[in-house]
């Protein structure tokens, strides 16, 4: 159900996404992340096109953790940060973080090869059914991403809708 993926860059380090709908107890999910309490990012797959999308922004999430360049305090943050397509922080956890409201919940978390026991504690505390992660796309909403990274119909005509998303996160540090 969960899905997990080693970095290439970095081969001791995993990303492991577990995805839940109904979920009944995001207020109190979303204080523990505030305080941190929750060692992993709480994201709203409603923003989500795909998996990989959230591979990409924790890559360059442990990237910049490493080079010490992250633009946020924590790595956490950095992940949210990273799913938006603009330098807005606040702006990137009002679209991408969870809010009290929320009946779904992907959370991303970060971890050494050796510390699985991260996933089962998080996975403890939320109230909720847990999914395949490969149907995120299954809670996404397609018009407010196409919005919100400002995809042309032409531009939907070219490619797929998650390269048009993963290019507009990549360029984001350029522009």
């Amino acid at each position: 159900m969960h899905l997990t993926r080693v970095l290439e860059l970095y081969p001791d380090t995993r990303v492991t996404q577990i995805l839940y709908k109904d979920v009944k107890n995001a207020a109190e999910l979303r204080r523990k992340a505030m305080e941190g309490n929750i060692n992993g990012a709480l994201v709203n797959p409603t923003m989500l096109v795909g998996p990989f999308q959230v591979l990409v922004a924790a890559n360059k999430a442990v990237h910049l953790q490493t080079t010490g360049k992250m633009k946020t305090k924590t790595l956490n943050a950095e992940i949210i940060f990273n799913l938006s397509p603009t330098n807005n922080i606040s702006e990137a956890f009002k679209r991408f973080g969870i809010s009290d409201g929320d009946h779904s919940i992907l959370v991303v978390v970060v971890h050494k090869s050796d510390e699985v026991q991260f996933v089962s504690d998080i996975s403890a505390m939320v109230d909720g059914q847990q999914l395949p992660v490969d149907d995120v796309s299954s809670l996404s909403d397609f018009n407010k991403i196409k919005k919100l990274f400002k995809i042309t119909p032409q531009e939907e005509k070219c490619g797929p809708l998650l390269d048009a998303v993963v290019c507009r996160m990549a360029i984001k540090d350029v522009l």
